[in-house]
């Protein structure tokens, strides 16, 4: 599933990564070597942290677009 969610994704230098960060989802993050393994695996681990909150009967943000402060 692709999601709507924003995603901020900048370069780690200590790294040497991709980092995407979610911000409307707590703790959602991926990275990957390239710009594209990154929001790749970060799609994955969107539906991941999606399933886990269904799972203990969270409430799952709606996707808000583009936020203020981004």
């Amino acid at each position: 599933m692709h999601s709507r969610y924003e995603l901020v994704i900048y370069w780690s230098a200590d790294d040497q990564r991709f980092i995407v960060e979610v911000p409307e989802l707590p703790g959602c993050m991926a990275d990957g070597e390239s710009y594209q393994d990154a929001v790749a695996n970060v799609q994955i681990v969107i539906d991941e942290w999606v399933e886990t909150a269904l799972l203990q009967n969270r409430a799952i943000p709606q996707a808000a677009g583009k936020l203020m402060y981004a």
